[in-house]
């Protein structure tokens, strides 16, 4: 388990560098970490070198004040590709939260990337009162409270019938996600907007969405989409906020294709 520190705390890794000329950097979603990449980007290490971490306050990584929110996320990853040397293109993949580090990342270094694929996010996810309604139940009674109806919205129907085992491991990596670093989070997401950033976005962009996603449906990402010249938007059927757990194959092969048009 690779750590380095940046920025005054500890970040969980994982590069697998194969000595290709890009990198595919996940970047995971609120109150999970990592892991819900493994399965794609498993399927996707032949075309690319891989870089997967874990945000501030959620899996292994530290937590440490963020004053500047989503910002201060975005910095840490640039802090770790400063770290690890990776100087070469890079195309972010990043999901809800990840999705909107990924359009500030593009803002800092739009040089380095010459694509993006943004899934189940936009440039504004929610409003103030919901994340604030969030915060204050979290405070209250913890994650465990608003779990159920967090993890429902994560999968689709299906996918909940079919593999409730799954689904039950995947609450309790939501429940086990640290509250302080779970709130520092819904913090950031009331305060982001990238609006702005978005409609500047001059890389082809991949706009995808679970069908069955009630967290940032597809009308909402497809406002972002709307926002990006000359983006692509795609809806995952059977999907639902994670597609890269209920959908992985499908994910896979549509950000394999991608990334590989000339």
């Amino acid at each position: 388990m690779p750590f380095c520190v940046c920025r005054g705390h500890l970040i969980h890794y994982k590069y697998l560098d194969q000595g290709k000329n890009q990198t595919l950097v996940f970047i995971h979603s609120l109150g999970t970490d990592f892991r819900i990449w493994d399965i794609v980007a498993g399927n996707l290490f032949p075309v690319a070198n891989i870089l997967l971490f874990d945000l501030r306050g959620h899996g292994l990584s530290g937590l440490t004040p963020s004053p500047r929110g989503l910002e201060d996320f975005t910095e840490d990853l640039l802090g770790l590709l400063e770290y690890l040397g990776i100087r070469q293109q890079i195309i972010p993949v990043g999901l809800s939260v990840g999705g909107i580090i990924a359009q500030l990342l593009i803002h800092r270094i739009p040089d380095q990337i010459p694509k993006v694929v943004l899934c189940d996010t936009r440039y504004k996810i929610g409003n103030a009162q919901n994340w604030n309604d969030r915060i204050a139940q979290v405070r209250r009674a913890g994650i465990e409270s608003i779990s159920e109806g967090v993890v429902s919205r994560w999968f689709s129907k299906d996918f909940h019938a079919r593999f409730p085992e799954t689904v039950l491991g995947y609450k309790y990596m939501l429940e086990r996600t640290p509250v302080d670093g779970y709130i520092q989070t819904c913090e950031g997401l009331r305060d982001a907007d990238t609006g702005d950033i978005a409609r500047k976005i001059a890389v082809p962009a991949l706009c995808l969405v679970g069908a069955e996603d009630l967290s940032t449906t597809p009308e909402e990402v497809k406002n972002l989409a709307d926002l990006i010249p000359g983006s692509v938007y795609l809806v995952l059927e059977n999907s639902g906020h994670l597609p890269c757990i209920d959908n992985a194959a499908k994910l896979s092969r549509l950000i394999t294709d991608f990334i590989q048009e000339s």
